[in-house]
């Protein structure tokens, strides 16, 4: 790791240069921001989706570095930064030793110059490693230095199961950062999401990890890649903020990530029989926007929370809490939660018998509807 701290050694010099380099040759640069049309909307993958917001992000700041295992001349594991380095080099995307703790501490070390630094973890297995260095280090120095210090890093963590992968690859992690104060934890569910709010997390002036559901980045959806990044915090709809993705009546059934699909599926069968669900995407769990939840809860009087990650102690028991003390007197049932069980994750033959599936949605639904 030493060898990546000489290298981002006078990484001042070198951007100032490139902005010189690009005043005078835009022929040199990346496509121009200005001359992008109002609206163009393709229809991408979940990491084309990705791969296309990292791009706006390296082009409208020449700060943003991206920095992980293999994620130049690969690609990374996914393809999600395929070509990346052949266009912006390997200042700028860097291929960085096998070490995790190293690269987070690194890219620390160039937020604190001034640096934007996007982290690759290859996989959620393999963030443990940093674990130290993201939750007494990265989550904890904005408020040690009572606000003086900014550290804004991205870390991107492909996470979760169905993919049919070996141990440690197929883990759920995020309720450990949900926990540590000072850490954004994001999931997108969608490509235009995924779109969005990866620009949004490397805006951000707070340390954000964005858990990538690994087992949606080959689906398909209609992403706008000409819009405008909208604000990163405090308005409807930006980076902290849940939303509604089906409206219904009789239960809500609140989702992230690469259960919102789940949900959807559900929400459909479920519409089949006559009962009518209503799902919420959280997006977010740090910090945890139960307004939108509790909106839709008061509405509907019953609530079903879905995730991968083992229910105990899990992401699904703090919106339980907090459904519970925001709307007793609405609830005509107890909150039920569906999620992973409480063991390591399973070897690929069994693990759709571990993950959350559409029966299991729809045995909580037709539980909550007969309390």
């Amino acid at each position: 790791m030493s060898d990546l701290l000489v290298h981002h050694q006078g990484h001042d010099a070198l951007a100032a240069a490139d902005a010189a380099r690009r005043q005078h040759d835009p022929s040199a640069s990346a496509p121009d921001a200005a001359a992008r049309p109002e609206a163009d909307v393709r229809t991408l993958t979940f990491a084309k989706a990705i791969n296309l917001g990292l791009r706006r992000a390296l082009e409208d700041d020449p700060k943003v570095l991206l920095m992980g295992e293999d994620i130049g001349r690969l690609g990374g594991v996914f393809r999600v930064t395929d070509g990346l380095q052949a266009d912006f080099g390997a200042d700028r995307v860097v291929d960085t030793p096998l070490a995790e703790s190293g690269i987070v501490g690194t890219a620390i070390g160039l937020a604190m110059r001034g640096y934007r630094s996007v982290c690759e973890i290859q996989f959620d297995g393999f963030i443990f490693p940093a674990f130290d260095q993201i939750t007494t280090q990265l989550a904890k120095l904005h408020y040690r230095s009572h606000g003086r210090i900014q550290v804004p890093v991205v870390i991107r963590v492909p996470y979760g199961g169905g993919i049919g992968a070996v141990e440690h690859h197929s883990e759920s992690p995020e309720v450990l950062f949900a926990h540590t104060a000072g850490l954004r934890v994001v999931s997108p569910s969608s490509p235009a999401e995924a779109f969005t709010m990866i620009r949004q997390a490397v805006a951000s002036p707070d340390p954000v990890l964005f858990f990538e559901p690994k087992s949606r980045y080959w689906e398909k959806g209609e992403v706008d890649v000409a819009a405008a990044l909208p604000a990163p915090h405090g308005e409807a709809g930006t980076l902290d903020r849940a939303r509604v993705v089906r409206t219904g009546t009789d239960v809500t059934v609140v989702a992230y990530g690469p259960t919102v699909a789940t949900a959807l599926k559900a929400a459909e069968a479920a519409a089949a029989e006559g009962t009518s669900l209503e799902v919420v995407d959280l997006r977010t769990l740090s910090p945890l926007d139960i307004d939108t939840v509790a909106a839709s809860v008061r509405r509907t009087g019953r609530c079903v929370v879905v995730h991968e990650a083992p229910v105990l102690y899990g992401s699904g028991a703090e919106v339980a809490a907090r459904v519970t003390e925001e709307c007793f007197f609405h609830l005509e049932a107890p909150v039920l939660r569906v999620g992973g069980f409480h063991t390591p994750y399973p070897v690929a033959k069994i693990e759709h018998d571990y993950l959350p599936s559409l029966d299991r949605v729809l045995d909580a639904v037709d539980r909550t509807l007969a309390l």
